[in-house]
């Protein structure tokens, strides 16, 4: 019997590094600070591991337009108690210069079992992704869609890469969160489960081991939600610009009806080999939207540029029923003008270029990037 279809409600995630405003390094978020964003957005703000990072979350939404405003308020919000204490939030992905070993982490016990568990796996991993949730009610659809999304996990790791800087080194990557978040257990791109059930039964055995108490530390690029009915993309860097954030929830969501469409008329995506999907990963992180992804039913390397034209073409009808045009639209200047990792890459070189030392070269990069986080979106 066929599941009904999916709501597709979908809510959205962002992490976001603070540093201060007179030396653009990493900061440590004070606990007024917290307490004031608490008062302001309640439960949709909650601080991270380290406390040089604090996490923002959208309510269940269903269109794109009440996600983008929704997402600048939150954000103002977060600039504005920043602010008072000579902060500001940075959306990308990882810091150009900070040295995150330096940071504190947050007193709370559920940060202090992951240091003790994780040591130094977790300890300095200072990197900051969007997460989108997306409802699938019932549990195997959730699971089909699972297994089949995972080929587009690449494509959508390039759109958003954000962290070409590790520590002042250009480290040669579009996004090097995904390098780092790759040192934790239980993350990268998941296997395939024939169930619901069968998912249950292995995340089953994982708690009946004491190895983990709940889902919620399973860190896959895309993972059922431990809390929701949701299938919750993690695999992509935090983007600066809401219009970029906005563009990526929107093909995730139309990739994933585009699927349930297929389902419909008994045809399926074909699922490939984790290793191969694993090399596209990696090919997305290295190169990002300049470079080339395999496309697996060929076999061959393909431009990134004609992988989005084929993706478009693929999701004409599912833009029009979810309602994201001008989103989808977007996805053509992102190719053609590059993602946050190339305008950074390119705000460093100028800043060199103009005979600056190379420390005040990434200071550049990071004014740039909190101007892009700071930038309210048209609604």
């Amino acid at each position: 019997m066929l599941a009904r279809e999916p709501s597709f409600t979908f809510g959205i995630e962002e992490e976001f590094h603070l540093v201060d405003k007179e030396t653009r390094d990493l900061a440590v978020a004070p606990k007024a600070l917290m307490a004031a964003l608490e008062s302001t957005i309640g439960q949709q703000v909650s601080p991270e591991f380290l406390r040089s990072q604090v996490e923002i979350a959208s309510t269940p939404l269903c269109s794109f337009k009440d996600a983008r405003r929704e997402l600048t308020s939150l954000r103002r919000s977060v600039a504005d108690a920043a602010a008072a204490y000579g902060l500001a939030p940075l959306a990308c992905g990882t810091h150009p210069f900070g040295q995150p070993t330096h940071t504190e982490t947050t007193d709370k016990e559920r940060y202090r079992e992951l240091d003790r568990e994780l040591a130094g796996a977790i300890r300095g991993l200072s990197a900051c992704g969007m997460h989108v949730h997306a409802a699938i009610e019932d549990d195997d659809l959730r699971i089909d869609l699972m297994n089949q999304v995972r080929y587009f996990l690449p494509h959508l790791l390039t759109l958003s890469t954000s962290s070409p800087f590790w520590r002042g080194i250009d480290t040669g990557l579009k996004s090097y969160r995904a390098t780092v978040l790759r040192r934790l257990p239980r993350s990268g791109v998941p296997g395939l489960f024939a169930s619901w059930t069968e998912y249950q039964r292995t995340l089953g055995v994982l708690i009946d081991a004491d190895i983990i108490e709940d889902g919620s530390k399973i860190w896959w690029d895309l993972r059922p939600s431990a809390r929701f009915p949701t299938l919750e993309l993690r695999i992509c860097d935090v983007c600066p610009r809401i219009e970029d954030a906005m563009t990526i929830a929107a093909t995730y969501l139309c990739i994933l009806r585009m699927l349930w469409r297929h389902k419909k008329s008994n045809l399926k995506w074909r699922t490939y080999p984790i290793s191969l999907i694993e090399e596209n990963r990696w090919r997305a992180q290295r190169y990002g939207v300049s470079g080339e992804l395999l496309d697996l039913s060929i076999g061959s390397l393909v431009p990134f540029t004609e992988l989005v034209d084929q993706l478009c073409e693929l999701i004409t009808e599912d833009v029009a029923a979810l309602g994201c045009e001008r989103e989808i639209s977007n996805l053509q200047k992102i190719v053609s003008h590059g993602t946050s990792a190339e305008r950074q890459l390119r705000a460093r070189d100028a800043a060199l270029a103009a005979g600056v030392s190379e420390h005040q070269a990434h200071v550049a990069v990071v004014d740039q990037v909190i101007a892009e986080t700071a930038a309210t979106a048209e609604v």
